[in-house]
């Protein structure tokens, strides 16, 4: 059935996953060097999280780096390493104030040694905080799901557990966001419709919004109207609805 105005979700919105493209089209549309658009786009990230404040969002996860990122021209991925580490050094001490858990999901063995123990350094500083932010950083989702496999592997390998014993359950066990509810919402800016490698696993029944305008343009009212387009839909997670409303919906 519909929901009606004023009465609870039984699908709460808990966690939001953005895709936060469209960062060097922005500069380049102004005559600006690509690493402004991702130093402006940095900003809304501050934006996002007063949403989520707003909205009562428990989680969020950001697409911040993609383990392809790594083809794009060395200059580039310099900057997005430099701003990465200048991020966190500066914005630690406000996640603290808001009380935002800061969690990292991919690979670190690709970041130097001082960027890892930059990383680390922050999980372990924010690790109180009632809220959280996920950042994807040299992630990608066939390889998380590659690793889930390997680590099962090893247990059937050690004799630990039998072939027949992996189900999905076990699988999912051995993902980076075991501790936290599956996005109930996937974000893209910048008009482009598609998920581009990133939470394969965890957006089987994610409700997809794409954003016409560019990630650095993304501000708190654009995310606004992106939670106001999910209230207006209905989750079904495969089932069919009863009622009235099945026939609207089947």
């Amino acid at each position: 059935m519909s929901q009606k105005a004023g009465e609870p979700s039984a699908h709460p919105l808990r966690h939001v996953a953005i895709i936060m493209d469209g960062n060097n089209r922005w500069a380049a549309e102004r005559g600006l060097s690509g690493t402004v658009g991702h130093e402006v786009g940095v900003e809304r990230v501050r934006d996002v999280l007063d949403g989520c404040q707003r909205h009562n969002i428990d989680v969020v996860t950001l697409f911040a780096f993609s383990s392809e990122n790594w083809q794009r021209p060395e200059l580039e991925v310099k900057a997005l390493m430099s701003l990465l580490g200048s991020y966190l050094r500066k914005e630690v001490p406000q996640l603290l104030e808001r009380g935002v858990r800061l969690k990292f999901i991919g690979r670190r063995d690709n970041f130097s040694d001082k960027l890892r123990k930059l990383l680390h350094d922050s999980e372990r500083a924010t690790a109180g905080g009632s809220r959280t932010l996920v950042l994807a950083v040299d992630y990608g989702g066939r390889w998380e799901i590659t690793e889930a496999a390997r680590k099962l592997a090893r247990q059937v390998q050690l004799g630990r557990l039998r072939p027949e014993g992996i189900t999905e359950q076990r699988l999912e066990q051995q993902m980076s966001l075991v501790d936290l509810p599956p996005p109930d919402l996937c974000i893209r800016t910048a008009g482009e419709q598609r998920i581009s490698n990133f939470l394969l696993w965890h957006l089987a029944y994610s409700e997809l919004y794409f954003a016409d305008c560019y990630w650095p343009d993304f501000d708190g009212a654009a995310f606004d109207l992106a939670i106001d387009n999910y209230k207006q839909r209905q989750r079904r997670f495969g089932m069919r609805d009863t009622g009235a409303e099945a026939s609207k919906h089947a």
